[in-house]
């Protein structure tokens, strides 16, 4: 029989023993101050998240990927992750990859006992043939999940940089990983269900890892999404303030830029800046893989 009385995601929390007698304020009060020790547990694991950010981005720009491996909730917030990439930072949708037990049927629909199999997690990997350049992230809040901790030693054994986020310290996932992320989040308020603070501390470090490694990799001048992409006519617009924010132009030079430069917002701010045609600036973020702040210094 598993033994979960070790794991701080299945211990009980003294402070909401008497939670069923609560009035709906109370509930969400207490949960609300429960969620402050998400914060205070990430704070602490700054180091090594920045480690696996700066891996990510060198495995991005030697034609890696980031593959997320989770099962549940963890699973869900890893494919979560993942799908959010391409759109925000006009990423191939195959750069960021997530990986759930059970497929992706078992995002909306629970597949039981996939979690179970670690056999599952290596097979998963091999169907995308995961090699020595992607990093493998396990996530696991319960930190003993078998199919990520299969995953995880198969990309060991080709080569990968592989992590583990989980909920609890000295996890076997971590054990495993080569970069232990364990926040310490403290007993859920609602025993044992690892969709409230080990969820929203997972959800937390993925925006990290995702959001670092694509500023790493030129996806982001100053603080804006320059590779965002114009899938309908909200984002046009945002484009367009994208544009005007970055190069102080007006309104009509912002969509007349845009237009030239085949919707390219990061291209379309280097011509503006640079005070050049969509060729050259193109031949000038090249040379610069893609940072404008490096393109606009070497001009």
């Amino acid at each position: 029989m598993l033994d979960l009385t070790k794991l701080t995601t299945e211990t009980r929390n003294p402070k909401t023993m008497e939670l069923d007698c609560k009035t709906p304020l109370e509930i969400v009060t207490i949960m609300n101050e429960e969620d402050l020790n998400v914060v205070k547990g990430v704070k602490e694991v700054l180091p090594q998240v920045a480690q696996t950010i700066e891996w990510c981005a060198n495995a991005i720009e030697n034609g890696g990927r980031i593959i997320y491996i989770g099962a549940g909730t963890s699973g869900r917030l890893g494919l979560l992750d993942s799908v959010e990439c391409p759109p925000t930072f006009g990423v191939s949708p195959d750069l960021v990859v997530g990986l759930i037990a059970g497929g992706e049927k078992a995002f909306i629909k629970a597949v039981e006992g996939a979690e179970d199999k670690p056999e599952l997690g290596v097979e998963d990997l091999k169907n995308i043939n995961c090699t020595n350049k992607d990093v493998v992230i396990g996530l696991a809040a319960s930190g003993r999940t078998p199919y990520v901790i299969g995953a995880l030693e198969y990309a060991n054994n080709l080569g990968c940089k592989t992590v583990a986020v989980a909920c609890n310290k000295n996890s076997k996932v971590g054990q495993v990983a080569q970069v232990a992320i364990e926040p310490d989040n403290g007993p859920e308020v609602l025993t044992g269900s690892t969709r409230l603070k080990s969820g929203t501390s997972q959800k937390m470090i993925c925006n990290m890892i995702s959001t670092g490694t694509m500023v790493r990799c030129g996806k982001v001048y100053q603080n804006l999404m320059v590779d965002v992409m114009q899938t309908n006519e909200k984002l046009v617009a945002r484009a367009e303030k994208i544009i005007m924010e970055a190069t102080g132009c007006t309104k009509e030079e912002a969509q007349k830029a845009r237009i030239d430069s085949n919707g390219k917002v990061k291209t379309a701010i280097a011509m503006i800046l640079l005070n050049c045609n969509f060729e050259e600036a193109s031949k000038k973020l090249e040379a610069a893989k893609g940072h404008i702040r490096e393109a606009i210094e070497c001009k």
